[in-house]
């Protein structure tokens, strides 16, 4: 009796620690997925591949950490994928057309597109724009401006340094870029998990009045949340650049269908109030798996657009069904 006593206090703390709470459901989907994987195909849990995987949710992961924040308090941003690309594009134009030095070029960058948030939250907050009005001008604004830079044109070729960030395996596995994903997993999941921030976020989501009354500064905190927002698109987008090795206004395209996507898989209510940092993981992870798995099995991009709609369907129907019950 002692033995399952203190087994279910082990498991609870568990569950409390990684809040699991909310994500019991989407961490089985991904189990039963890498599952069907590793049998339909033969290349899914080599080293290889699932080190490309790493690879190739690190925008997605960073952006994602933003999103949460986001849907948390209640709102939304539609925003993030342009502002990837101004961020980018103002990167490249510094660096490359102006010569500025490549690293005062990512710190404008990413201060631009923290920008774009502040302008997002100022709008939402100061003018009572609805949230989706707010970041759809703002996604508009973005991606003009990333486009103007250049006229519309690509910037290739950064120093060597730069490119290979994405590309060398420090121990044989963990490239710069993963590890910049990892930091912002940890930071975000630290920040909601220990801080009084954190708490005030799921608050605002639960309800804004009471928050307010609750002596939580509901407007500072909201456009705190879209800075963030932005400055995780800028960094993704810089990251990005790295796997790239240029900068084009066109980057981002769907990227924040597929960001909300990640947030909402991992269990993060729309409503918002309710959600976490590991749930978005791991729903960043299926969204990286479902992806990779359908290229294995030779699924047309089209196709996998079809896929990753309905997964995304039966995220948010299950959420319902779920409120219902």
């Amino acid at each position: 009796m002692a033995s399952t006593t203190s087994s279910t206090r082990s498991e609870s703390r568990f569950s409390e620690l990684f809040s699991l709470s909310g994500a019991t459901g989407p961490l089985v989907g991904l189990v039963l997925l890498c599952a069907f994987l590793s049998f339909a195909t033969d290349s899914f849990l080599t080293t290889r591949n699932l080190l490309n995987v790493m690879d190739q949710i690190t925008v997605l992961g960073i952006m994602a950490v933003g999103m949460t924040f986001v849907i948390l308090i209640g709102g939304i941003d539609l925003a993030v994928g342009s502002v990837l690309a101004l961020a980018m594009m103002v990167m490249g134009y510094l660096a490359n057309t102006l010569g500025y030095p490549l690293e005062l070029s990512i710190l404008i960058a990413l201060a631009v597109a923290a920008m774009t948030g502040v302008v997002s939250g100022l709008l939402i907050t100061l003018f009572s724009v609805p949230a989706f009005i707010a970041t759809l001008a703002m996604m508009s604004i973005a991606r003009g401006l990333a486009n103007m830079i250049t006229d519309g044109q690509q910037i290739v070729g950064f120093p060597a340094w730069f490119s290979m960030l994405a590309f060398i395996r420090h121990g044989g596995f963990l490239t710069f870029t993963v590890a910049v994903m990892l930091v912002v997993f940890a930071a975000g999941w630290f920040f909601l998990r220990y801080t009084s921030g954190g708490r005030s976020l799921y608050a605002i989501g639960g309800n804004p009045e009471v928050a307010r009354l609750a002596g939580i500064n509901v407007s500072f905190t909201t456009v705190g949340v879209y800075v963030v927002s932005g400055l995780l698109a800028g960094l993704g987008g810089i990251v990005l650049a790295m796997r790239l090795d240029s900068v084009q206004p066109t980057a981002g395209v769907t990227y924040e269908l597929d960001t909300i996507a990640a947030v909402v898989i991992g269990g993060t209510s729309l409503s918002g109030g309710q959600g976490g940092i590991v749930g978005t993981i791991i729903g960043v992870l299926i969204i990286g798996v479902l992806r990779n798995g359908l290229n294995l099995l030779g699924v047309s991009p089209f196709t996998q657009a079809v896929v990753i709609g309905v997964v995304i369907a039966l995220a948010v129907a299950a959420e319902a069904f779920k409120k219902r019950a």
